[in-house]
């Protein structure tokens, strides 16, 4: 389908669903199921033959990446819930406990998916000369090498561990890899039970030397049970099984922590102890170790997996081979914009004549480095604040900070260190940053700071000048490569009093009483929303164009989607594109059956959250009234974390968002699923004479508006022009 045939096509029929569904919490998708049926999207794309074969194997991998963290954090969660007799029900009217059953059977389902899937991706890669080996494949050349590497890079770290009286099981880390093994001593036929963990910091996969042309690996844990006999001299091997440990890695942070820095660093260590919430273990693996094992790591039978293949899908990235550039996705190099090129490199000239949006991994994130870094040594700037959720571990962006406060300008970071996952590195980069000069804000022990923005104060002439950076995405140039978002550059007064009202906000807790551009979470982004959508919903009663477009990670927060209920009940058209979760049940009669939902999954992840209204005039329009922000439509965003909704004003930006990106975004097909009202997403297909549109080729071949591109609604597949 192509863009013109979405603005103009009617909806699809709607189906009709009994009072009690419509009207109860049948309406809404359960959060922890669409979660699912998004990983299963990504799964999908390990089988897609248009992706190149190892980028599915990077499919592959990401999808057991996914897969992990959702069972050590919602799943995790979940389950404390139910034993805890909690039978609140979510939106969609299921409790913990029901919940978790419907989990169980859809990850099962997903989990054999992965070893069909790596089944069919080793047949492809040893037709491409890239074999993954058992021991029982090694030749006798294969044995010497492995027998010089074994003892130079891998038997100094290991640990073999009897397991006897003397001996306890030992603790076995979160996401710890381990094998188990029954041995028989040779002498007296003594059985001994033992451990042997895997270390994390050795290579998954060793390379072997290649053989015609072939490039070979042996899996570490088949390489450590060739070497049985050197860890455990006199024994024999009699049986072995591999397991994996997944455990419960939310944090708890004591609400009145004095030292909130100490407190994470406890916290930290804690989550490598949490309680056991999923086992996967080798198929058939002997009674007795199986037996041990799950008694020692008290799980029960339902947080059991059985795995007939590899255990520990995510290591799978480290097939994707540096030397086979030919079975990757062709190389791209992000754009520098034209606008910044005629000024020479020079951020702040190229923002003074205009505001400037960047479409990242398009568009390159270096020139959010490059405002920073100038600024740094800029000696008419005079300060610097800057929000930090996740960062990289050898930051650009906290080496500018810190080289403008050790250059004497006040400098404030204001670090979350709630970032899941990457708390430990935020420790070290807030340290880093306080040893420079910086001021470093922690910000609020109940909310989470997941804004992006960044502000540069600027002496010119008799007056300061606030450059502002407002993003959708983290400011982390290695995960800019390859998600999908947005950087708005402006100098716009306004703006610049926004931000610096937010800045006080989190850094002294003086809520703001106006905004002007601006709307935030937790104290009114979610109003703000709603009331947008009914504004909407009024243009339709009055007769006028009304449409929304949105774009976004997960929508799932009840009254907005009861909002977007009833301005499609009062006949605002609404297309959304979600990339995850989604709790939004379409095409359903006296509903949604003006909704339509579509996701996008490909080469680039999906990270900008943009929203878009007709404002009378329907879409695309030069008129309607667009936003980008920092936060997805969900009850965490809106109402327990410190967001942005950054409206924009500028007529050139405004036309790069809605007639470029969201246009592409509604275009594509080639990378595409529509959500149907009974929660399954269909594929988008070719038709006769028209062929799959790509919008993340689309963004890669043509420069953004704003940065001087041309390229806009006219040259997505027959998009017609905007409306006045």
């Amino acid at each position: 389908m192509t863009y013109a045939n979405f603005l103009t096509d009617p909806f699809p029929p709607a189906i009709t669903l009994p009072d009690e569904e419509r009207m109860g919490p049948g309406r809404f998708f359960n959060r922890e199921l669409s979660w699912l049926a998004f990983n299963f999207r990504v799964l999908e794309e390990a089988a897609n033959p248009r992706v190149p074969l190892l980028e599915r194997v990077r499919f592959l991998s990401i999808s057991a990446t996914n897969l992990d963290e959702f069972y050590s954090v919602r799943v995790a969660g979940l389950r404390e819930l139910a034993r805890e007799g909690n039978h609140t029900p979510a939106a969609d009217g299921r409790t913990p406990e029901e919940q978790l059953v419907l989990i169980n059977a859809d990850a099962r389902k997903l989990m054999e998916t992965q070893q069909t899937t790596l089944d069919a991706l080793l047949r492809e890669m040893h037709d491409e000369k890239i074999d993954v080996l058992t021991r029982d494949q090694l030749t006798k050349s294969d044995l010497a090498r492995i027998d010089a590497v074994f003892m130079s890079h891998v038997f100094p770290v290991l640990s073999p561990l009897a397991i006897d009286p003397a001996h306890p099981f030992p603790f076995i880390p979160n996401e710890g890899f381990s094998l188990a093994l029954q041995l028989e001593r040779s002498r007296d036929k003594r059985g001994l039970q033992a451990l042997l963990p895997i270390p994390a910091q050795i290579d998954r996969f060793l390379q072997l030397p290649e053989v015609d042309g072939t490039q070979r690996f042996l899996p570490l844990e088949e390489l450590l049970l060739q070497k049985i006999p050197d860890l455990f001299p006199g024994y024999r091997v009699k049986g072995h099984c591999a397991f994996r440990v997944l455990r419960d890695s939310d944090l708890e942070v004591e609400d009145e922590a004095e030292d909130l820095v100490r407190e994470f660093e406890v916290a930290l260590k804690r989550r490598r102890r949490g309680e056991v919430v999923r086992l996967k273990l080798s198929a058939n693996a002997p009674k007795s170790l199986r037996d041990v094992i799950v008694q020692e790591l008290r799980v029960t039978e339902e947080e059991i997996i059985e795995i007939d293949g590899l255990i520990g899908l995510s290591d799978l990235n480290e097939l994707v081979l540096d030397t086979r550039r030919d079975l990757q996705w062709p190389s791209f190099t992000p754009r520098v914009p034209e606008r910044v090129q005629d000024f020479d490199g020079d951020m702040f000239a190229a923002i003074s004549q205009k505001d400037m949006l960047l479409h990242h991994p398009y568009e390159t994130f270096d020139m959010v480095i490059r405002f920073l870094a100038q600024a740094a040594r800029d000696p008419n700037v005079v300060a610097i604040k800057q929000t930090l959720y996740r960062t990289s571990n050898e930051s650009p962006i906290v080496d500018a900070l810190c080289e403008a406060a050790e250059n004497g300008k006040s400098v404030t970071a204001l670090v979350e260190l709630k970032a899941r996952f990457d708390e430990a590195a935020n420790i070290r980069q807030s340290r880093k940053l306080e040893r420079s000069g910086a001021h470093v804000v922690y910000g609020f022990i109940n909310y989470k700071t997941h804004a992006k923005i960044s502000t540069v104060v600027r002496r010119e002439g008799d007056k300061l000048v606030t450059y502002t950076h407002y993003g959708t995405g983290n400011y982390h140039p290695i995960t800019a490569r390859i998600y999908t978002d947005l950087s708005f550059f402006t100098c716009d007064d306004a703006l610049g009093r926004d931000a610096t009202k937010v800045f006080n906000y989190i850094g002294g807790y003086a809520e703001p009483e106006t905004l002007e551009n601006l709307a935030i979470s937790p104290t009114m982004m979610k109003a703000r929303l709603i009331e947008l959508i009914g504004a909407e919903a009024a243009h339709a009663e009055a007769g006028r164009p009304a449409e929304i477009w949105a774009k976004m990670n997960a929508i799932i927060e009840p009254d907005v989607i009861d909002a977007l209920y009833d301005a499609s009940n009062r006949g605002v058209k609404i297309n959304l594109v979600v990339r995850g979760i989604c709790g939004v049940r379409p095409g359903v009669v006296g509903l949604s059956e003006n909704i339509r939902v579509k996701s996008v999954v490909g080469r680039f992840l999906e990270h900008s959250r943009i929203v878009c209204f007709g404002n009378g005039h329907g879409l695309p329009a030069k008129k309607a009234r667009v936003f980008i922000s920092s936060a997805d439509w969900m009850g965490r965003n809106l109402t327990r974390r410190v967001e942005t909704l950054v409206e924009i004003k500028n007529a050139t930006v405004k036309a790069q968002i809605v007639s470029q990106i969201m246009a592409a975004n509604l275009a594509d097909t080639a990378q595409s699923w529509v959500l149907s009202p009974d929660g399954s997403f269909q594929r988008e297909t070719e038709r006769p004479d028209e062929p799959l549109f790509s919008c993340h080729r689309f963004f890669m071949e043509n420069p953004s508006l704003s940065g001087r591109g041309s390229a806009g609604a006219s040259d997505v597949p027959e998009l017609t022009h905007s409306r006045d």
